[in-house]
């Protein structure tokens, strides 16, 4: 007999080794930022929150908003810790992942503050050549995308701000991004960067699940303009905007 672990198997029914979370414990749709200081972002839209675990970069709140169970979970930065994310998170109920959090624009007009919702991801990372091959392409579902970025743009026209929807791009190194890098994605019409839709949607796809993504714009890399002083208030408007879009796709769709 094979003594070789089989990961795919392993803890199946136990505590999560790396969220530290067990069924139960959770909803069945998790919004996902990348920082754990702001889970609590989205624990003030809810009622009845409660921190269920906090473990290295994933912190898990759930509370309740228009009747419905919400879970967020923290995600860390970069495609290999929301890759563990998402895998543990759906081993222990979790069915449907809105990912929302900060990303740079790449595209002229593309102000500060502004919302991006991704149509799908330019697979830039490693992480997802572990699981598929290239030409594989990280697509959201669509229902879910098509709900988020109609109640983006109500949201952030209210606000007096814009969104934005298009194809993303998912880095690695955030700062082996050069002139030259940022440049060709903005020829090749890639609407901004960030790091982790690529592995939130090709794990979410291969495992059966529904998956989006919703960002504030924290810079523009092509017209210099930046709020990545996580002080400035348009930005923390653009996170709470965000949340909020994805909070009622989440009601709207009974996810």
């Amino acid at each position: 007999m094979s003594t070789v672990v089989d990961k795919s198997q392993a803890g199946l029914t136990a505590r999560q080794y790396h969220v530290g979370l067990e069924p139960g414990e959770v909803s069945s749709v998790a919004l996902l930022p990348g920082d754990p200081f702001r889970v609590p972002l989205v624990a003030e839209f809810l009622t009845g929150v409660r921190e269920v675990a906090w473990r290295r970069e994933h912190r898990t709140m759930t509370g309740w908003y228009k009747e419905r169970l919400i879970t967020a979970t923290s995600t860390g930065m970069g495609c290999p810790s929301t890759a563990i994310a998402v895998e543990e998170l759906a081993r222990v109920g979790v069915r449907s992942f809105i990912r929302v959090g900060s990303s740079a624009g790449l595209q002229p007009g593309i102000a500060p503050g502004d919302l991006l919702v991704s149509e799908g991801s330019f697979r830039n990372d490693g992480t997802t050549d572990a699981y598929l091959p290239k030409g594989f392409p990280a697509v959201p579902d669509l229902e879910l995308t098509t709900t988020l970025a109609r109640h983006a743009s109500r949201i952030a026209e209210a606000a007096g701000t814009r969104s934005h929807t298009g194809i993303s791009v998912s880095d690695d190194a955030f700062y082996a991004e050069t002139p030259e890098w940022i440049g060709e994605l903005n020829r090749m019409g890639i609407l901004n960067v960030e790091m982790e839709a690529s592995a939130l949607y090709v794990v979410a796809r291969l495992r059966g699940l529904r998956a989006g993504m919703v960002c504030a714009c924290s810079s523009n890399l092509v017209e210099g303009a930046s709020l990545y002083d996580e002080s400035n208030a348009a930005l923390k408007d653009g996170w709470m905007r965000s949340i909020e879009a994805a909070l009622d796709t989440a009601v709207e769709l009974q996810l």
